[in-house]
């Protein structure tokens, strides 16, 4: 969860503004940390859930109750699943996987292979150095600078759903 109680908090919040907009989460299935508080969140206010998990990680982060999910044999199928079933993304603070995911996500972008909004939930500052390091590789020359805006950081859970809403119709236009 972190060490700051605004995580947790910033978690149920977004999981109520998912479930209340009618959006579908999607999400990595297991019932710890930030990403299962969101998702317990969403299922408590009625909202779709969907977690897709690798069978190794079942005995370890266990299934949150009460959701549609999938077991899948490997992380990589999970990630290409949950990139499937997703159309925007929102990262919360999290672990080197978390940071995984989302330069996978921003590295598939560069290649074209997606336009799917990424969106930073920036909790307390959490994720700026992440951006000022973006900003560096593009600054320093090894990015072009259109790299600067696959990111939309966001500092509110509140905030997700309206930046996320806008930057789908956007693509849709």
């Amino acid at each position: 969860m972190g060490d700051d109680p605004a995580f947790k908090q910033s978690a149920i919040i977004l999981g109520q503004e998912l479930a209340k907009n009618d959006i579908r989460l999607v999400y990595g299935g297991g019932k710890l940390g930030l990403m299962g508080t969101v998702a317990g969140a969403a299922r408590d206010e009625n909202g779709a859930v969907f977690g897709i998990i690798p069978e190794f990680l079942v005995s370890m982060e266990g299934v949150l109750e009460g959701v549609d999910h999938t077991i899948v044999s490997t992380m990589h199928e999970r990630k290409l699943r949950m990139f499937e079933e997703a159309d925007a993304f929102c990262t919360l603070p999290g672990g080197i996987g978390t940071l995984e995911e989302i330069i996978e996500l921003m590295s598939w972008a560069r290649l074209q292979l997606h336009r799917k909004p990424l969106i930073l939930l920036n909790i307390n500052e959490f994720w700026t150095p992440l951006v000022k390091l973006v900003d560096h590789v593009v600054d320093r020359g090894f990015a072009h600078p259109s790299l600067k805006t696959d990111l939309i950081v966001v500092d509110r859970p509140e905030d997700v759903v309206p930046v996320m809403s806008k930057h789908l119709l956007e693509e849709v236009v």
